[in-house]
């Protein structure tokens, strides 16, 4: 069973994502900030990140990517950025933190379970 850690602040977008991961064969765990979702993180070793850019907290979500990215623990894990921030420059920054994937908001769920099984079939 794949593990999911969605990392978002706002909950109603945390409800829906785990309603629509939940159909699914995940083991679905959620954070509301960056610093918790970290610390998630570190204890889960996850296979897939779900992670919103801006937080609150001493973390945003690029911080989160590049901690992940650079743990030996986590080579395997795959961050999916799910956030508002649509400029070309934050997309840039993005990848250049670590994610293999950026789903600008509003996103479909759809949009999001394709991504998964995508990044599911490349592992």
């Amino acid at each position: 069973m794949k593990k999911i850690l969605i990392v978002e602040d706002h909950i109603d977008i945390r409800k829906l994502l785990k309603m629509t991961l939940e159909f699914d064969d995940f083991e679905i765990h959620e954070a509301a900030t960056g610093d918790a979702g970290w610390l998630l993180a570190c204890e889960l070793q996850p296979d897939i990140v779900l992670l919103d850019v801006m937080m609150p907290g001493t973390l945003n979500g690029l911080d989160v990517c590049r901690r992940i990215k650079s743990d030996p623990g986590m080579r395997h894990t795959k961050v999916i950025m799910l956030t508002a921030r649509v400029q070309s420059s934050d997309k840039e920054a993005g990848f250049a933190a670590g994610v293999d994937d950026y789903l600008m908001k509003p996103f479909s769920t759809l949009q999001v379970l394709e991504t998964i099984y995508r990044m599911e079939a490349s592992q």
